[in-house]
């Protein structure tokens, strides 16, 4: 028998729902850490196909670090700022509608629940509990109407986390070059290309995606935008 995620004792029950959701802010991190190690060793590959000098190729990874993760977690922010403000608005029309024409947004939750397949007197005992309370109102409406969930992400919490997975991963293409390593385009490439395969096979753990297809699927990405910016290098660099 599979072990179950979580307890389903009463008292665990209990517990958790008073607790209430987890924000995940997986998705900031899978997306600062991807495009962290992606457009650095982009840089870092057409540098190097452009045969510059290591020094360069540092003084662009650092820029490309901190102006680049700074952009990111700035536009999270902002992105991540207008979703909740979109929530905002549409909730505050939801319960304006309420208040205001209650009988076609009573129709609206009945008409929700009867393409479900409720019919009857099933049906009327639904939509009479669901009317009840404004919250319970309000809160189906936006989720069945506008697909929206009342667990809503911190802006400040996205931005942070997106900035740091961007500065840590974007940060392995350097290292090589940092410490003055022998061969270290060679050892920036494996580095780089195993970081996209350890945050793929990460991402798996919140997916229905084995690790391996999820990791290799990262590394293929990351490896191909890598490979572009090393030929618009080399091919650049052969003009001078």
């Amino acid at each position: 028998m599979p072990r179950l995620e979580h307890d389903h004792s009463p008292q665990a029950i209990a517990r958790r729902l008073a607790e209430g959701p987890r924000v995940s802010y997986v998705r900031d991190w899978v997306y600062g850490a991807i495009d962290g190690a992606v457009t650095t060793f982009a840089i870092v590959a057409g540098a190097i196909g452009a045969e510059l000098s290591p020094r360069v190729v540092i003084i662009l990874g650092v820029a490309n670090l901190l102006a680049d993760g700074f952009s990111m977690a700035a536009a999270n922010y902002s992105g991540t700022q207008a979703e909740r403000e979109g929530y905002a608005r549409l909730r505050e029309m939801e319960a304006r509608h309420v208040a205001e024409a209650p009988d076609g947004e009573r129709e609206e939750i009945r008409q929700i629940y009867a393409a479900r397949g409720f019919e009857g007197r099933s049906l009327r005992d639904i939509v009479r509990l669901v009317t009840a309370r404004e919250k319970t109102w309000i809160d189906t409406m936006m989720l069945e109407e506008h697909g929206m969930s009342p667990v809503q992400r911190s802006p400040w919490r996205a931005a942070a986390v997106t900035m740091l997975a961007f500065v840590l991963a974007g940060s392995l293409p350097l290292l090589p070059f940092a410490l003055a390593l022998p061969r270290a385009a060679e050892i920036a490439a494996l580095a780089t290309g195993l970081t996209f395969f350890l945050v793929g096979s990460v991402k798996s753990r919140w997916s229905v995606r084995s690790w391996w297809a999820s990791g290799l699927e990262t590394f293929l990405v990351g490896m191909t935008a890598a490979s572009v910016a090393y030929v618009v290098g080399a091919v650049l660099g052969g003009l001078g």
